[in-house]
């Protein structure tokens, strides 16, 4: 049953319904879903051990905010990371999935020139998701979906900077160049200026949101 706790507030959280600082009641949460506290407790204990989750002695529990600052490290975090699973991308790849990759940058594109961001950014998730896919590494898989989850918040936050969008193609462009390829070198280092200038564009918008 702690499963069921689990994906209902795993997707609540990482959906936006559930808001960084909401209170988690555990007994509200168990009259709703129809099971156990222990059940919702358990599930709480693994969000947290996620960091999507805040618990307190005494206090109870919260959606976890991420500060600008925070979303910065975990963007470096996943750096290391799919730098390291574009390489295995690189060497698995396949026709099928050098056709896949490219109908997602196709279709980023095409969002791009009707000035839907969001749509292109949604897409730009796909892309990463679908090389993690190909990159076939389980321990990466993992780790990636935890960070990312935890990024929830700022999933639009760097497209919406602008001259971004034009600069995000390219280099998503580049990383399907040197996957498809079968270039691990060239893909790591595509990658890693990638999300190098995310992290900028993030500080950037961390910066300004801090002006008066």
């Amino acid at each position: 049953m702690s499963d069921v706790a689990y994906d209902r507030l795993y997707d609540d959280i990482t959906g936006g319904k559930l808001q960084p600082n909401e209170r988690l009641i555990e007994l509200d949460l168990a009259r709703e879903l129809g099971i156990s506290r222990a059940a919702v407790r358990n599930a709480l204990i693994r969000l947290e051990q996620e960091g999507l989750v805040k618990r307190e002695p005494n206090r109870g529990a919260r959606v976890r905010l991420v500060s600008e600052e925070e979303a910065v490290e975990i963007l470096e975090a996943r750096m290391a990371l799919e730098c390291v699973a574009v390489r295995h991308a690189a060497l698995n790849r396949t026709p099928e999935d050098i056709d896949e990759l490219r109908a997602l940058l196709s279709k980023m594109e095409d969002h791009l020139k009707r000035g839907d961001l969001l749509a292109a950014s949604d897409v730009n998730g796909q892309f990463h998701r679908r090389l993690i896919e190909i990159a076939n590494h389980s321990t990466i898989s993992r780790l990636l979906k935890m960070l990312n989850s935890q990024l929830i918040r700022f999933q639009y936050r760097t497209i919406l900077t602008p001259g971004r969008p034009p600069s995000s193609l390219a280099e998503h462009r580049a990383i399907f160049e040197a996957v498809a390829a079968g270039d691990p070198d060239a893909a790591e280092k595509a990658m890693r200026t990638h999300l190098s200038r995310v992290a900028k564009a993030l500080k950037q918008t961390a910066a300004e949101a801090r002006s008066p």
